[in-house]
């Protein structure tokens, strides 16, 4: 029986699958840096903040949550704001089914609507399987920085990657926020461009 698969726009009352999902990468891994996960109402405060601004989308497999995207500020001051860092995360069950590739091809058709350009991503290194990841998105590795965290009682290596979204534009208008760009016509088509990734 084949598998009804969507991907979404998350809501407050996904925090309980997402942070479930995360949970294992803060306890069992240096994944994330963050040692500690975050509870529920700190999940949803996050999910709410970024959808302020930025999209955060989920993927669901017969009704339950699998994994997750979403998309934050790289960094504070107004020059930066044609540039995001992402974050995905999929169910350990659910990896190496397309659920990953899907959620990014989606958030990047996104972005690029609200006129992102380039999209980051960091991971600490070694992760074999994070980082083929990246490189077959058409991600590239910029720069290592050696012995960056020390998490799980020794020093990581970090990498950012990087991936161009649209051409930069000689005098680029500010970015548009996530909820101007929810009443286009083709929204629905937007979020689901990562649809057809999904086994």
């Amino acid at each position: 029986m084949e598998s009804d698969s969507r991907i979404r726009i998350a809501q407050p009352a996904d925090a309980a699958a997402v942070r479930d999902i995360y949970a294992p990468f803060c306890e069992s891994s240096a994944v994330t840096f963050e040692e500690d996960a975050p509870a529920e109402a700190e999940m949803v405060d996050r999910i709410e903040s970024t959808l302020e601004t930025y999209p955060w989308l989920v993927c669901e497999v017969d009704g339950e949550v699998v994994g997750y995207a979403y998309a934050t500020k790289l960094r504070k001051r107004r020059a930066y704001q044609w540039t995001v860092e992402l974050s995905v995360y999929v169910a350990a069950d659910a990896r190496q089914s397309g659920i990953g590739r899907g959620l990014y091809e989606s958030l990047f058709a996104i972005l690029e609507r609200q006129g992102v350009c380039d999209a980051y991503a960091v991971t600490t290194v070694p992760n074999p399987e994070t980082e083929r990841f990246h490189d077959r998105l058409g991600f590239e590795r910029l720069v290592d920085f050696p012995a960056m965290g020390y998490t799980e009682t020794e020093w990581h290596d970090v990498a950012w990657w990087r991936r161009s979204l649209a051409e930069k534009p000689t005098a680029p208008d500010p970015i548009a926020p996530l909820p101007d760009v929810l009443d286009d016509p083709d929204w629905d088509s937007l979020v689901q461009t990562g649809a057809d990734r999904l086994d």
